[in-house]
């Protein structure tokens, strides 16, 4: 159930970036939830591995280059999700630090207080 809720979170963080960016597209509630699930997929399986492989140039950009590997992910999804279009290199980056920070938000404001 958890999984669900943030999923369906993600996919509003989704809407919210590309309503942001002009260079992101998408054209509805579905198409977000497919980018959605594909970047909590692309996360879980080939985020691991291209971060492996990339240590030396992630360590030489202190970290940076992470962004460039989420932009990838994104422009994967870009290509696997009909709906979903982002046009280019640049705004997956910019799409991918937007996108990050609107889930941060709506996390902190969907936790429960301890």
């Amino acid at each position: 159930m958890n999984f669900i809720i943030k999923l369906i979170l993600s996919a509003l963080s989704v809407i919210v970036a590309s309503y942001l960016l002009p260079g992101a597209h998408i054209e509805n509630f579905f198409a977000a939830l497919l980018v959605s699930l594909f970047l909590a997929l692309f996360s879980a399986t080939l985020k691991p591995v291209l971060t492996i492989l990339t240590i030396p140039i992630t360590v030489f950009t202190l970290g940076l280059f992470l962004l460039v590997i989420n932009a990838l992910m994104i422009l994967l999804a870009d290509y696997f999700v009909p709906g979903f279009q982002v046009d280019g290199f640049w705004w997956a980056l910019l799409f991918g630090v937007i996108l990050a920070l609107v889930n941060g938000i709506f996390e902190a404001i969907s936790r429960k207080p301890e």
